[in-house]
C-alpha cells in the first residue's frame, strides 16, 4: 500500500462532496507527472490525503482510498468540460484518472501551517518551495505523523 496527497479546490470538489458522493473519478488532471502517478503507480487500496488547496486555510481535510485503477479521462474529449483537450480522443487518450472513494473527514483541517510546524515533515513534497503538483507521493512515515495529528487535533468523523 502506498500513500498519496491529492489536491482539490473545495469550491470545485471538497471532502464533503466526496463524502456525499461516496466515490469520484479524479478527472481533469493535466500534468504529465501527476497523470503518470495515476497510470503507473497508484493501486487499489492506496490511501489518499485529501488536500483542500486555494482555501482558507489550505490543508488536509480527510482521507480517501484509490478504489479503481486508472482509466482514460473522458472529460478530456468532452468539449463541454473545462478539461477538454483536442489532442486527446477515445481512440488515443492522453489523460487518465483513478477513482477515489471516501474514507474519513477530519473535524479540523490539518493546515499547511500545521504541516510546516512539524519538523519531521520538513521533506514532505507539498512543503517544497514551488511545488504545484496536484498529486504527489507521501512517505509512510509522513502519513503516520499526519494520521497522528488528525487523531490528536481532531476526531475523525
Amino acid at each position: 500500500m502506498a500513500y498519496w496527497l491529492m489536491k482539490s479546490e473545495p469550491e470545485v470538489y471538497s471532502i464533503e462532496d466526496l463524502k456525499s458522493d461516496g466515490r469520484t473519478e479524479w478527472e481533469g488532471v493535466r500534468n504529465y507527472q501527476a497523470r503518470n502517478y495515476m497510470m503507473k503507480e497508484m493501486k487499489v487500496g492506496d490511501i489518499v490525503l485529501f488536500y483542500h488547496s486555494n482555501a482558507q486555510p489550505p490543508g488536509v481535510a480527510g482521507l480517501g482510498t484509490v478504489s479503481r485503477l486508472a482509466k482514460p479521462d473522458a472529460s478530456s474529449w468532452n468539449k463541454k468540460t473545462p478539461y477538454y483537450d483536442e489532442k486527446s480522443t477515445p481512440e488515443s487518450p492522453r489523460w487518465f484518472c483513478v477513482e477515489v472513494a471516501f474514507k474519513a473527514e477530519f473535524s479540523k483541517i490539518i493546515s499547511l501551517e500545521d504541516l510546516r510546524e512539524e519538523p519531521r515533515l520538513s521533506k514532505m513534497e507539498v512543503l517544497k518551495k514551488g511545488q504545484r503538483l496536484s498529486i504527489m507521493p507521501v512517505r509512510n512515515e509522513e502519513f503516520k505523523i499526519i494520521e497522528k495529528m488528525a487523531q490528536i487535533n481532531s476526531k475523525i468523523k
